[in-house]
């Protein structure tokens, strides 16, 4: 045993994560059964810069579980993943190194970054980000292991390497054969700064300030008052929609209307969509300004006149009418927020009437979104709605509220899964089409690869029976230029975690996986999307257990967000509080629950890593007890009988994944351990008494095991000085883990009376509190003190009262029966 003479948390981390990653000791070694593992699909972190605390307070989380799990004796599956597909990772290569993408440049390979914006092929492009990305991940490795994440290192994914891509295009080829993944020519929800469609899942609405304004129809020569917020699409009328109960417009149904300044006939139409109360009751259908329009469109059977194109401009038009030509040929070329100001010109005063209202972004765009239309991939989901919800409620959610979130999205889904993106970091689907004589590609006939042959870029590679001078020419090929959404990759997380193509036995071992560990606002997403994959190629659920995060809100109680700019990252953190100090304040945060950034606790749980060290020093200074010693005294034998039900506390609460109520458990009893205990026995461990030797051993011992997923490093280094091998591959404790040496013959009737505990540090602190307001010194000893307590009180503190009198400094104990707690001390000695 080798004590420090004066313990520090500082350089603990070094130490110790070196140390473990040396010995192996979080490596996974598979079992022969399923039952014997935990699996976790750990989050991978997107690969974008840097991480910040907000990563640090979810990812602690599933490191305590983690912890928890492997001490109690399971093999746990614990890898790690990095998130580098998506357009997080195409921007910031796009503004590190000055680039931007077009698909037309030939690859230079000898290409080099240098000043000033530069043009790149996409394969030049993919370089770099990969290049960025290896740059990013190690920079994440190194913070992750400083704050003691159990993870298996030797095992590590990403979500766009070749082991990636394999795997995604193989489920998707496995699908398309099924029939769960199809191509159509659809309304697409459209971003025009990004130049990619956009899934519902990644929309969200944003309050903006618009304007209803009054647009005049005519039917049979009379007037019809439309209310729009988007004039500028009266071009792409295709019809009018009322209630069919509104007996303002019963009369008009099944004739035509005509445009204002278009002179275009459309049809009107009913549709218990339409609402009566919002506007004038009357709508405008046009292709397409939002999801009813679609809808409409739909179940109508209406015509198309699509007006916007993907940049967001309007696009050249043929109507039939040349007044409608005339008026809209203008228009060609102009953003929508110019067309909106000629059209309100042309018509003349429409009496706007100022709104704010929800309007649709891309979750990280800057532009309202567009409905184009447009050629796309899809996974089926609105014919598996049933199924999906039986899937969540096989899962156990905690917090059980947040299966809710799951339930609704599922219940409310209006569209199949949009998987394909307009984007070139990304992984391609893996297919081409056949060219007709005159280039137009053959949809309808795509050419797929071999599985064998996966991963492929249809850019570069070339189908069987085709060769490279056949590319993009008449009666040649064409390769498909889109990429998957990245969800489409990241929903496989668990496929490419348990090695489904390529560890069959590993899959067998881990795979369902026990937990899913993620933030609440991407249940919709990546949770929804995983369950999906895992449902259509395994016909399994993924998980046993979803534990959902809440979110880091800063002093104005936002939540932080590097997007926002109010983000902290962390190594200065760990650096000043150490990575106990900070796992501490982290694991304070309840599952589902946002929690405020509060650097005072992170101080808190410094104090606590040291006083775990300063404790473990006092204690370790005593020698052991004789061997076979047993607890003989009532204050011993009751103060390892609050560990036992501690143990008991904290187990249940692990086992609930709550984690904070563990740790709550564990701390008070700590503090209650080295404030009181510590104190009461101090002098009879000096005077050599076995009894209270081997408690403080054991109760130090059962706490360090206690506090070890909370505070890995410095229990791991007071494990040290007393054992060979990791507290963290010790046991869990148990709650009659101490029976055999508690209870004795000499404590009869004492033992398992934790009410003893309770009582003996009532009486030191009102001890402590009588010499405070005497204003007397802790060490001074007092001649006698009258001790007033309830009856049943009293007697208990008789029981340790030598004890008492030791640590109190007092020479006699007189008692008194009083309704509440006082020590009254009657003579001062020095």
């Amino acid at each position: 045993m080798a004590i420090p003479e004066r313990p520090s948390v500082d350089g603990l981390d070094e130490k110790w994560s070196k140390a473990w990653a040396h010995a192996g000791i979080y490596r996974f070694v598979a079992p022969d059964s399923r039952g014997q593992v935990y699996s976790i699909d750990t989050p991978p972190p997107t690969v974008s810069g840097s991480l910040h605390v907000g990563h640090v307070f979810s990812y602690t989380h599933t490191d305590l579980i983690a912890r928890y799990q492997r001490m109690r004796g399971r093999r746990v599956f614990y890898p790690m993943g990095w998130d580098d597909n998506g357009l997080p990772t195409e921007r910031r290569v796009q503004n590190h190194f000055g680039v931007r993408c077009d698909p037309s440049l030939p690859y230079d390979p000898d290409f080099a970054a240098g000043p000033g914006t530069q043009s790149v092929s996409r394969r030049n492009f993919i370089e770099l980000c990969e290049a960025l990305t290896v740059e990013d991940e190690r920079a994440f490795e190194h913070l992750w292991r400083r704050l003691g994440l159990s993870v298996d290192w030797s095992r590590t994914y990403t979500t766009i390497g070749a082991r990636a891509r394999k795997v995604a295009q193989t489920g998707f080829l496995r699908l398309l054969a099924k029939g769960e993944a199809y191509q159509a020519e659809a309304p697409t929800m459209w971003d025009v700064d990004f130049q990619t469609a956009v899934s519902n899942a990644e929309m969200e609405d944003r309050e903006r300030p618009s304007a209803y304004h009054r647009l005049r129809f005519t039917v049979d020569g009379a007037p019809v008052l439309i209310e729009t917020t988007r004039p500028e699409l009266l071009p792409a009328c295709v019809a009018l929609v009322a209630h069919p109960d509104d007996e303002r417009y019963r009369g008009l149904f099944g004739k035509e209307a005509t445009t204002p300044v278009f002179g275009v006939r459309v049809p009107v139409l009913a549709h218990p969509l339409a609402q009566p109360d919002k506007g004038s009751g009357i709508a405008m259908v046009c292709t397409f300004g939002d999801q009813t329009d679609i809808q409409w469109w739909r179940e109508l059977g209406l015509a198309t006149r699509t007006i916007v194109g993907r940049d967001g401009r309007l696009r050249p038009l043929e109507f039939d009418s040349p007044t409608a030509q005339q008026a809209y040929d203008p228009l060609v070329g102009m953003t929508t927020n110019q067309a909106r100001k000629a059209i309100l010109e042309l018509l003349g005063d429409t009496q706007p009437r100022p709104i704010t209202h929800p309007v649709k972004y891309y979750e990280k765009g800057d532009r309202p979104l567009e409905i184009v239309s447009s050629r796309q991939w899809f996974f089926r989901t609105m014919a598996h709605r049933d199924e999906l919800l039986a899937r969540g409620a096989q899962i156990t959610w905690h917090p059980a509220f947040m299966r809710a979130r799951y339930d609704d999205w599922v219940s409310g889904l209006s569209a199949d899964w949009l998987i394909s993106r307009q984007r070139y970091f990304g992984v391609p689907f893996p297919l081409w089409y056949p060219l007709t004589a005159d280039g137009v590609p053959d949809y309808a006939r795509p050419i797929l690869p071999d599985e064998a042959d996966l991963p492929v870029d249809p850019q570069s590679a070339v189908p069987a029976g085709y060769t490279e001078a056949q590319r993009d020419v008449p009666g040649g090929f064409t390769g498909e230029p889109d990429v998957m959404d990245t969800w489409a990759t990241s929903s496989l997380t668990p496929q490419l975690a348990t090695g489904w193509l390529d560890d069959p036995a590993l899959h067998a071992v881990t795979y369902p996986m026990d937990l899913r560990p993620q933030a609440h606002e991407i249940i919709r997403t990546w949770l929804f999307s995983t369950v999906v994959r895992s449902m259509l190629e395994e016909d399994a659920t993924p998980w046993r257990h979803a534990a959902i995060a809440g979110w880091i809100l800063d002093p104005d109680r936002k939540k932080m967000s590097k997007s926002v700019g109010n983000a902290i990252t962390p190594e200065h953190l760990i650096d000043e509080f150490g990575a106990d100090g900070v796992r501490y304040w982290a694991a304070l945060g309840r599952p589902g629950t946002d929690t405020a950034f509060e650097p005072r606790q992170m101080k808190v749980g410094r104090r606590l890593a040291t006083k775990v060290l300063n404790a473990a020093k006092f204690v370790y200074a005593f020698d052991e007890a004789a061997p076979g010693a047993t607890v003989t005294d009532p204050l011993d034998a009751a103060v390892i009988d609050a560990l036992g039900a501690t143990v008991a506390e904290a187990t249940r609460s692990f086992d609930a994944y709550e984690y904070t109520a563990a740790l709550t458990a564990a701390e008070r009893l700590f503090w209650t351990f080295c404030d009181d205990y510590v104190e009461l026995v101090k002098e009879r461990a000096y005077a050599g008494s076995d009894s209270a030797r081997l408690t403080l051993r054991l109760v130090l011992g059962g706490l360090l095991r206690l506090l070890a997923p909370f505070l890995p490093y410095a229990t791991e280094e007071v494990w040290s000085w007393t054992h060979e091998g990791s507290i963290h591959t010790a046991g869990w404790p148990t709650a009659d883990e101490w029976a055999h040496v508690a209870g004795t013959d000499d404590v009869a009737g004492a033992a398992g009376d934790r009410r003893l505990l309770d009582a003996a540090s009532a009486a030191i602190g009102a001890v402590r509190k009588a010499k405070t307001e005497a204003k007397l010194s802790m060490r001074t000893e007092v001649g006698s003190a009258v001790l007033a307590a309830p009856a049943g009180f009293a007697e208990r503190v008789r029981r340790f009262e030598s004890d008492l009198r030791a640590a109190g400094l007092l020479g006699a104990i007189e008692y008194a029966e009083a309704e509440d707690l006082l020590v009254r001390l009657t003579t001062e000695t020095g």
